[in-house]
């Protein structure tokens, strides 16, 4: 097993395990006067590959798609209209988001994809969460890198006075590739808010041997110990008093699950947490068969599907307006693929490539971007919709106008340009005092000078004694030097590294020293 597998299993075991109940407020009190300026990001991962056109129906292009998906197309006069733009409609189940797109709510970005689309569940899914390129393969999360960004230090130090709280939290899943930055999970998993073992107090009893198998019982505890930390600030998040929405579904397997996981979100947002990201997940969107009932199109798994995914935001969004957090919280829905035009014989359809995003809050900028899809005239089984915006300018926008970074730190975070696009109003960006607060927050065991570099850096690293380990990774991952192996007397060094033979673009120091881990991004120039 690898580190980062190693790393993302201890995390789901030692985290997951956190049941429903909550402690009294005073703890988070001290909390609640510095998070109102922050902003959160809660995305919504629709796994399986979603159907757009189903989702999101060109009616302008009726015609043409009656012929060549007759077996799942939904009827014309059931399609639920939206306000204000002419030719463009969402499935009849979609209710509570079109009263989202009434009240200025909700944004849809048409024909998100990018260039060679994979068709695979896995590396499609690995594509969108990393931000790389088709044929390229990367070890860290773009949502990972976002954080490592803005807390450059984690884990060594953390929690502390300035992040008290997790990074990211997923909800009812394990920490994926998304927020993981060079095999360091930047968030935690939890199931719910209930923190009933004291993990601090039964973990240490024995000590760690001095081979591989303490090593890794080494971090194990490491992860546990901070895991009961961040679920005593997660229990009393959860005990403070919420008004809760009354609009969430109370029936149906996926609704009732996505229900639990926003309102976990919802509750700890309205706690006080400092959490910038929420990650929770529904599948079933994979409906190669039975995708409608053949009896009434308007029916079957996918509009079951749609129904939670938009009775849940729309109930999640009155939340937020219920504890006046609003303006304080972005949504964002994605797939790994979307469908293909043509269905199939099973009352299905196949896997596509671009696919409809939602953006939903006070904040989007509510409208579509983008125009209906083109359907070709001479559409096969194999044709696919065309790409208007590569998924990649969503992240940048997201970054450049949610969290206020500038174009060189969405440069840096995303490994290449991507344009942003005009889908969220920035004007309330938060102050740079919160984000210098970040840049400082934990103990800094490795940095590098020039940075910015042209040829080599000289690394700053700090071992606390022990084995000591510095290697220096491209952005796919892939290692290209070790720079330093060897048991160290405690104390601060410097060691130089030299890339000159190596493309400018960024790249990762790693020092690794027992259970303390810290990454550095490296940027070489021309």
């Amino acid at each position: 097993m690898n580190r980062r597998n190693f790393i993302r299993s201890a995390s789901a075991v030692t985290v997951g395990g956190m049941a429903v109940r909550g402690l009294s407020s005073p703890l988070l009190a001290p909390l609640l006067n510095t998070v109102a300026e922050d902003r959160v990001l809660v995305i919504i991962q629709l796994v399986g590959g979603n159907d757009g056109l189903n989702t999101v129906i060109p009616i302008s292009a009726y015609g043409q798609l009656s012929s060549l998906r007759p077996e799942v197309l939904i009827q014309q006069s059931s399609v639920l209209p939206l306000s204000g733009l002419s030719g463009t409609g969402l499935h009849p189940s979609m209710g509570g988001m079109q009263q989202l797109w009434n009240d200025d709510k909700l944004a849809i970005v048409q024909g998100v994809g990018y260039p060679d689309p994979n068709y695979s569940h896995f590396r499609a899914a690995d594509i969108y969460e990393t931000g790389s390129d088709s044929d390229q393969v990367l070890s860290s999360g773009w949502a990972g890198r976002y954080l490592n960004f803005e807390y450059p230090n984690y884990p060594a130090g953390f929690p502390n006075v300035d992040m008290p709280d997790p990074l990211a939290i997923r909800v009812d899943g394990s920490v994926g590739i998304g927020l993981q930055n060079m095999g360091v999970s930047m968030g935690i998993s939890i199931n719910n808010t209930n923190d009933p073992l004291n993990l601090t107090g039964n973990i240490y009893i024995d000590p760690v041997t001095a081979d591989c198998k303490g090593d890794k019982l080494a971090l194990v505890r490491t992860v546990q110990r901070q895991t009961d930390l961040y679920g005593n600030v997660i229990e009393a998040a959860a005990g403070m008093n919420c008004t809760h929405s009354t609009l969430y579904p109370t029936s149906g397997t996926a609704a009732l699950r996505l229900a639990q996981a926003l309102k976990i979100v919802s509750q700890l947002i309205c706690g006080g947490l400092k959490t910038k990201i929420y990650w929770v997940s529904m599948g079933g969107f994979d409906n190669h068969a039975a995708q409608v009932q053949g009896s009434n199109h308007n029916l079957g798994n996918h509009a079951t599907l749609l129904q939670a995914l938009s009775d849940n935001i729309r109930a999640f969004q009155h939340d937020m307006q219920l504890m006046g957090l609003e303006d304080r919280v972005l949504g964002m829905t994605y797939s790994e693929f979307g469908r293909r035009i043509k269905s199939n014989a099973s009352l299905g359809t196949d896997h596509g490539s671009s696919q409809p995003m939602f953006l939903f809050g006070t904040n989007v900028y509510s409208g579509m971007l983008g125009t209906n899809p083109v359907i070709p005239a001479n559409t096969t089984s194999a044709t696919n919709l065309a790409m208007q915006y590569d998924f990649r300018s969503v992240y940048a926008s997201i970054l450049k106008d949610w969290f206020c970074l500038s174009q060189s730190d969405i440069d840096t975070v995303l490994l290449q340009t991507f344009q942003p696009l005009n889908l969220i109003n920035s004007s309330g960006c938060i102050s740079t005092s919160i984000r210098e607060a970040n840049q400082h927050a934990g103990d800094e065991l490795l940095s590098a000078y020039p940075n910015p570099f042209t040829e080599r850096t000289t690394l700053e690293y700090t071992t606390l004694g022990g084995p000591t380990l510095i290697q220096v990774f491209d952005e796919q991952g892939r290692l290209l030097q070790t720079v330093l192996n060897k048991e160290m007397v405690a104390g601060t060094y410097k060691v130089d590294v030299d890339l000159g033979g190596h493309a400018h673009g960024v790249y990762y120091a790693r020092l690794q020293n027992g259970s303390n881990q810290q990454v550095r991004n490296l940027l070489k120039v021309r």
